[in-house]
């Protein structure tokens, strides 16, 4: 599961504080920096989080065991965000390893899709 922090990222916008299960199709796309203050200035805009909300770096929860749990960082006008994990995998409800019985067809990613629409717009 992942957390969205609140960043600039346009992609993310709307979405801070979001707690959602995501797809991940592997171990790699671990997060490395040279130094604690490189990690500081970093603009990080999703993590790994456990069953408490907690980050964590501890596998599986973080298949990559990036550290503090980063698995999604952007600049500082939020025009680009990386990530590791895969979105597009679960942008339909059904995709989704769980949602509550009340949710529609969209599931919470497919707001990532619409806000690039809108930006581009």
């Amino acid at each position: 599961m992942v957390e969205v922090l609140d960043s600039p990222s346009l992609l993310l916008r709307g979405m801070a504080g979001s707690r959602m299960p995501i797809a991940v199709a592997h171990g790699e796309g671990r997060a490395e920096f040279l130094s604690a203050s490189d990690l500081g200035k970093s603009l990080v805009a999703m993590r790994f989080v456990d069953n408490h909300g907690k980050q964590t770096e501890t596998y599986p929860l973080n298949p990559n065991g990036s550290p503090a749990g980063i698995t999604g960082l952007t600049t500082p006008d939020g025009r680009f965000t990386i990530v590791m994990p895969h979105p597009e995998r679960v942008f339909r409800t059904v995709q989704m390893s769980w949602a509550p019985d009340s949710a529609g067809e969209d599931s919470p990613w497919m707001q990532m899709f619409y806000n690039a629409r809108q930006w581009v717009d």
